[in-house]
């Protein structure tokens, strides 16, 4: 349906769009969100993306990240999590698994040893549940280092977190006591 390249190229915009600027094609988010799946088509095409239904449910369908989801009858979409646009996606916190992780970069480490993990512009910092994620992330921005965040913990202690439909794990900080720089990347 869609080469591989093409799938990529679209599936970025959509971030774009979706998690960003939805400005970019005069899209409208409502509170939590989510667009009306017509006008998305109906704005990508007006700006040269040729995309239609079938193609975007590949998209969304194949997204290994899983970034995108419908409403019940399509007739809606929006992103998952990552957010730097003003949403409330409507999760509920949520009891951790006892340990997630965190892929950065090398060069943010001192930083985040010192304040913790902050969200910057986006809504959440993102933790994952497994160490390949994590690392992929990382690798993103340059030498992937790997942090174990002690979710269990945080969450005794009355930090919020909640997992996206996408199986992402969202908070608003991590505060450096929870950290644990781990060495083994490979």
């Amino acid at each position: 349906m869609l080469s591989d390249k093409e799938t990529t190229a679209l599936s970025k915009f959509l971030s774009l769009v979706l998690r960003h600027k939805p400005q970019t094609i005069n899209l409208t988010l409502d509170d939590n969100g989510w667009t009306s799946t017509e006008e998305l088509l109906e704005k990508m095409n007006n700006t040269g993306k040729t995309i239609d239904i079938d193609k975007l449910k590949y998209i969304v369908d194949t997204n290994a990240k899983k970034r995108f989801a419908f409403n019940n009858d399509f007739s809606s979409i929006r992103a998952s999590q990552g957010h730097s646009v003003s949403v409330e996606l409507g999760y509920t916190p949520q009891e951790p698994p006892s340990i997630l992780y965190h892929g950065t970069a090398e060069k943010n480490i001192a930083s985040i040893l010192s304040s913790g993990l902050v969200k910057g512009n986006r809504h959440h910092v993102l933790l994952s549940s497994n160490t390949n994620t994590a690392i992929t992330v990382g690798s993103r921005h340059g030498k992937p280092v790997l942090l174990e965040v002690a979710a269990g913990q945080m969450h005794y202690d009355g930090h919020h977190l909640y997992v996206s439909e996408n199986g992402v794990w969202l908070t608003e900080h991590v505060p450096s006591q929870y950290l644990k720089l781990l060495n083994n990347i490979k």
